[in-house]
């Protein structure tokens, strides 16, 4: 349960990362509750807040890709380096970059003590976003800064949220829909042994079209006449999209130290790879409470799960 809500509203960013794992379009979810725990560890111990994640709504954004064709798939608008001394085009790794206008939801526990005066708090805590980067990309300005203390009565805390939700318009909060990708590995595993969760991951991803023959022809095995091609739709209704939501280890958890050149050697090392699921972006005002958007970091390692969980939950309707 959080005490204060940190509201960070439509934050421009420049130049982000737009590929997550074999994913391309948005961020990872990673980017976003590290962007925060980095803001966390420099917070002034006086402010007496922990943030303990954040939901994300998204505003606006642009892909920096383009299709050569017209049509056909996308290409990302790489920058042009210098050339070698010999002349020759310098090799470079390949990046995909966006621009993006999110705001981020920050449930904190404590409360700012009443002896601090607001607006330097938020001043600084400006000061503070307007230094570190988020996704790799560089933040241009931030629209409003905002610290709310959550009402403790019920009737008043979910009016509370209504308003808030509304406020985070226009624009779309990104869920986890684990649940609908639970229902359609099972499906494919039904259909055919031989698949794994990967496979049943890429196919509820997958843009996929049917040729249908045209006409009143209904032997569809017949090529002899046109078809149609028809866009077949997703497992799942809404604005559906294949995330990655963190990492699974792949190695075993190794002694601080124990791995040469690691970033830290002052913490336990393991090898891991990325974790996907699926995602859905929904209007913030169809959410039911704040808690419903927000990513917090779920982390066993164990079982060698690294991943950032959301609590959305679809409301059942009836048959």
């Amino acid at each position: 349960m959080m005490d204060t809500m940190l509201i960070l509203r439509n934050i421009k960013v420049e130049n982000a990362n737009a590929i997550a794992g074999v994913t391309w379009g948005f961020p990872a979810i990673s980017n976003f509750l590290g962007f925060v725990h980095a803001i966390s560890r420099k917070l002034p111990p006086h402010f007496s807040l922990q943030p303990n994640g954040c939901g994300i709504v998204c505003h606006d954004f642009q892909v920096n890709a383009h299709q050569p064709k017209g049509w056909g798939d996308y290409v990302f608008a790489l920058t042009r380096n210098p050339l070698t001394k010999q002349g020759e085009t310098a090799s470079f790794v390949e990046e995909g970059r966006m621009h993006m206008d999110v705001s981020m939801i920050i449930p904190c526990d404590g409360e700012v003590p009443i002896n601090l005066d607001p607006e330097e708090v938020t001043e600084q805590i400006e000061q503070l976003l307007l230094e570190h980067r988020l996704a790799g990309g560089t933040i241009l300005e931030v629209g409003a800064i905002e610290l709310v203390r959550l009402p403790e009565e019920e009737a008043s805390l979910a009016k509370f949220e209504r308003r808030q939700l509304r406020k985070l318009l226009p624009g779309f909060a990104l869920v986890q829909r684990a649940d609908l990708l639970a229902q359609h590995t099972e499906k494919c595993f039904q259909q055919n042994p031989e698949m794994d969760a990967m496979d049943a991951w890429l196919d509820f991803s997958a843009l996929k079209f049917m040729a249908v023959v045209e006409g009143d022809n209904e032997n569809q095995d017949d090529h002899s006449g046109k078809v149609e091609w028809q866009y077949i739709p997703k497992p799942g209704k809404g604005w559906l999209v294949p995330i990655t939501v963190g990492y699974r280890g792949i190695s075993d958890l190794f002694e601080p130290g124990e791995v040469l050149k690691a970033r830290d050697s002052s913490v336990p090392f393991r090898f891991v790879e990325s974790a996907y699921s699926i995602g859905e972006w929904l209007s913030p005002h169809r959410l039911g409470k704040i808690q419903q958007l927000v990513w917090r970091y779920d982390v066993d390692p164990e079982s060698g799960w690294y991943l950032c969980k959301n609590d959305y939950q679809p409301e059942k309707t009836a048959n």
